[in-house]
């Protein structure tokens, strides 16, 4: 590793042996099959790591070892990816280290001060910009004459920082495919719109595919839901204000801000959304709701979109349902050994009704949609009734709400009785006249899953009461009811633990002298927030015999709580508490979900 370096496979992989990463066989090894797997990698072929960049384009050669997934030496099975690659690099050469945070560029800085062009030749992407200093994250450090002819073309001080290929490659693409069409698009007074796509199941165009001089805003919309799938986002919020437009993500239950685009183009954009919703495009003044199906990485994906008037023109909240997070197997949800029998034992009974409740975000869908898919077979007939429907499954036969002609839950419950069902799930019991036909169909040999809007699980038995539900209707046909929240996990890149002052533990109140629990203290993995994913808790109250006396003399709610807490029940809180102990959350995760 003397005189002027360039960055090779031979030079990495004696950084990476030097640095204890590779033993002297895997090197060699290495050495031997690099330039095949190079050709296997422009030609499309992944190899056995993750998928590390589009077919055609040339690998680096960081991202040619890393698709050999090696273990490095002695670190109990860990795996040698471009990242711990990239940051060992910088670190032999005394360069910082970034981890590119989408979410953290400034559009307008990534795409304004270096053309695409010399950009996409270079790998280089400006990630910071301030009076007479420019940073900019790369992916070679030893390309020297792209720095003399930045610093000559911009008269500013060039600042380094060292950044995987990858995560160089995937801001290029997406930062100015977006900028283009946005740029392009306002250009015009009014942008081209697709009236011929109508189909339900439209296919976005991928990255290489998608360019500048296309039907911008359609190039824009199919650039945001990308972006938004590759974040993981929940939610996509467009917002107008009074001289731009702000879209945000929701992420692991907060929103981030992602862009401020010109006003211009706020109205094309929604027009866009609308038509692939198949919304009233003329319709400005009333709430609508729609939705889109369509594919991503080789997966169908739902999204529900929903627009209403505000202020500055109109709001558009796209809900993305994502069928990796919204059926998922009952035991890898959050779910504690006694709490997951109870509930498993209530699905799988002959009838009866099963109600989750928790507020909007809680996860009860996921809850509902993963309790039939394990129910589900050829010999049972499953119907749900929803408003609207959240995601559309052949397994199931699904009925869309349409207040407007007075198809309500409680009008399609009666008709889907005399359908020959099996499992009824009801979106919502929301008045008197569904609760009478729920307990009815359960009555009548169903099982019926539905939800609440109540803060706990004693409170549902509550809300029935209110619906004037009669006290020994709800004995006989409840057998249980599911509250539930969404707890953020510490990241497990950036743990650490401290004690917790005695103060917080009165708060919560735990009586032990010594507490120790885990935080995040931020890292790139994590976006500097301290969480990463999330998890659930699930508070199951059983509707035993104890607990039914105290429902036919229409007990307070701490009632049934201290009834139902001899036979094991746990609260919400007490369940927070146990994941925190257990180093799955934090205290301030849990002081906030539970209050």
């Amino acid at each position: 590793m003397t005189g002027q370096p360039t960055l090779t496979i031979d030079y990495l992989s004696a950084l990476l042996l030097k640095q204890g990463l590779l033993s002297q066989e895997q090197r060699a090894a290495l050495q031997a099959q690099a330039p095949q797997q190079e050709v296997r990698l422009m030609a499309g072929h992944q190899g056995p790591g993750r998928r590390l960049h589009k077919s055609g384009e040339r690998p680096s050669p960081a991202q040619v070892i890393a698709s050999f997934a090696l273990e490095i030496a002695g670190s109990n099975g860990r795996i040698l990816t471009e990242d711990t690659i990239t940051e060992t690099l910088a670190s032999f050469l005394k360069l910082p280290y970034l981890k590119i945070d989408p979410l953290k560029l400034d559009l307008t800085v990534v795409t304004s001060l270096i053309p695409r062009p010399f950009a996409l030749k270079h790998l280089i992407v400006p990630v910071a910009a301030k009076s007479g200093e420019l940073t900019i994250a790369v992916a070679d450090p030893f390309n020297e004459v792209m720095l003399d002819e930045l610093g000559s073309a911009h008269r500013l001080k060039i600042h380094r920082v060292l950044s995987s290929c990858t995560d160089i490659q995937k801001i290029l693409r997406e930062f100015y495919g977006f900028r283009a069409s946005v740029m392009a698009a306002e250009a015009e007074e009014r942008a081209a719109i697709d009236l011929g796509n109508l189909e339900q199941l439209f296919r976005m165009r991928g990255d290489k595919e998608i360019e500048g001089n296309d039907k911008h805003v359609i190039s824009a919309v199919d650039f945001l839901l990308s972006y938004a799938f590759d974040q993981r986002a929940s939610d996509i919020h467009i917002e107008p204000k009074r001289d731009k437009f702000l879209i945000r993500f929701r992420l692991d239950g907060l929103l981030h801000n992602i862009h401020l685009l010109p006003k211009p183009l706020h109205a094309p954009i929604v027009s866009r959304i609308k038509i692939l919703a198949r919304m009233d495009l003329a319709e400005k003044r009333r709430p609508q709701d729609g939705r889109i199906k369509t594919a991503h990485n080789g997966k169908e994906v739902e999204l529900r979109v929903s627009t209403v008037p505000v202020a500055f023109g109109e709001k558009v909240v796209i809900r993305i349902f994502d069928p990796d997070i919204l059926l998922q197997e009952l035991d890898t949800i959050g779910f504690y050994p006694r709490e997951y029998g109870l509930f498993n034992s209530f699905i799988h009974r002959p009838n009866g009704i099963v109600l989750v409740t928790g507020p909007t975000g809680s996860g009860k869908t996921t809850t509902l949609y993963s309790s039939l898919r394990t129910l589900s077979s050829p010999e049972i007939n499953i119907v749900t009734i929803e408003d609207p429907i959240e995601m559309v499954l052949e397994e199931f036969n699904q009925i869309s709400v349409q207040q407007t002609i007075g198809v309500t839950f409680g009008t399609i419950l009666r008709t889907v009785l005399r359908q020959d069902p099996d499992i009824i799930m009801v979106g919502e019991i929301r008045d008197q006249e569904t609760a009478e036909n729920a307990v009815q169909a359960a009555l009548t040999g169903h099982l019926v899953l539905s939800t609440l809007h109540t803060n706990d699980a004693p409170s549902s038995i509550a809300r029935l009461l209110d619906l004037e539900v009669p006290p020994y209707l709800i004995s006989a046909t409840v057998m249980g009811v599911v509250a539930q929240r969404l707890l953020r996990r510490v990241c497990p890149h950036c743990k650490e633990t401290r004690e917790l002052s005695k103060e917080e533990r009165e708060y919560l109140q735990i009586h032990r002298s010594k507490v120790r629990v885990a935080h995040g203290a931020g890292c790139k993995e994590c976006r500097g927030t301290g969480y990463k994913g999330r998890t659930g808790i699930f508070e199951v109250l059983e509707i035993t015999e104890r607990v039914k006396r105290l429902i036919g003399e229409k007990a307070d709610p701490t009632d049934i709580v201290r009834a139902a807490e001899e036979d094991g029940f746990a609260s919400l809180r007490q369940l927070a508490i146990r994941k925190m102990l257990e180093g799955v959350t934090s205290y301030d995760e849990v002081a906030s979900i539970t209050g």
